[in-house]
């Protein structure tokens, strides 16, 4: 069977939604024609892409890659649409950003110091494909946060300034549980809890949570898969807890709390192709993000503590 653009965009949709039948309701057709078109596209490629249950389905290590490639094609796919729609229109810069509370705030000053390239953005919890989509020149900047042991590399054409140093990582708990009401919670208490995957998980997001949670002495149990930013009603409900941004918004029914001792710490970086954006033009996104990100943290309930008493990590914006 030869693969078409509508396999590639079911694979990741099911991907996104984490089942097939809600795969089945945003691409506007029937759940079983997506059944057999999966059906049969594990039959040409040799392997399972997906392992389903009552839960849903999620992504096996085949599936992943499979995944991966197939966004990577598709927004090469949509680069050259765009291309030859307007040929004599000049580019506008394409912008990527980790999934971030105040990435609103990162709009408005992206409009104010580039306010007539009509730039365009893409929002991308996974480090290894925003990384990828900027070497494949799919992305001309992007706003990246790795974790501190995640080893993702950038090509030479790719530059990169670091925006905060580090910052933390930190949980998202159903406001009933008994551990909300503590300040900070140790990972080491959460042994008994269910989690939610880390999006992104391909970059080395998972491994991290399951080293550290090895560290305590335990295995994590992960129970759900899900896009990203969509895991608040299990975790209000109490069914799950997970790492999320520190400046992550809480609720009425769940609360953001801070691990013992941040032992997932991360960084912020800007990273961009280096003939797509001059030096000052750099700077002022670069100010721009900092500026966002840092506003957001300083006011945030539960962030703003820990940012203030940080002062080594704020971000240099003069």
């Amino acid at each position: 069977m030869d693969l078409e653009v509508r396999h590639l965009r079911t694979i990741c949709a099911i991907a996104d939604t984490g089942s097939i039948s809600r795969a089945a309701a945003a691409l506007g057709v029937s759940q079983p024609a997506i059944t057999v078109l999966l059906k049969r596209m594990e039959e040409s490629i040799g392997g399972e892409l997906f392992q389903r249950d009552r839960t849903g389905a999620r992504p096996t290590a085949l599936g992943e890659r499979a995944v991966l490639q197939a966004r990577l094609v598709l927004a090469e796919l949509e680069s050259f649409a765009a291309d030859l729609t307007d040929p004599s229109s000049v580019p506008r810069p394409r912008i990527g950003s980790a999934h971030l509370a105040c990435l609103s705030s990162i709009v408005d000053g992206l409009v104010k110091v580039l306010p007539h390239s009509g730039f365009t953005l893409r929002v991308e919890p996974s480090t290894l494909v925003l990384a990828q989509l900027l070497g494949h020149d799919h992305l001309d900047l992007a706003v990246i946060v790795m974790l501190e042991d995640q080893q993702v590399a950038l090509p030479p054409h790719i530059a990169h300034r670091t925006i905060v140093p580090r910052l933390p990582i930190f949980l998202a708990i159903a406001a009933a549980d008994p551990l909300s009401h503590q300040p900070s919670i140790g990972l080491s208490d959460l042994r008994e809890r269910t989690w939610v995957c880390p999006p992104g998980a391909d970059d080395g997001s998972l491994a991290s949570l399951r080293e550290g949670c090895r560290r305590e002495g335990f295995v994590p149990h992960i129970r759900f898969e899900l896009p990203s930013g969509s895991s608040r009603p299990l975790i209000e409900s109490g069914h799950a807890v997970q790492l999320v941004e520190p400046g992550c918004q809480a609720s009425d029914a769940m609360a953001i709390r801070p691990l013992d001792g941040d032992p997932f710490t991360a960084r912020m970086i800007l990273a961009w192709h280096r003939r797509k954006f001059t030096e000052p033009s750099v700077r002022a996104v670069y100010r721009a993000v900092a500026h966002a990100y840092t506003e957001h943290a300083t006011t945030s309930p539960h962030y703003g503590h820990w940012w203030r008493a940080h002062p080594e990590v704020h971000p240099i914006t003069e």
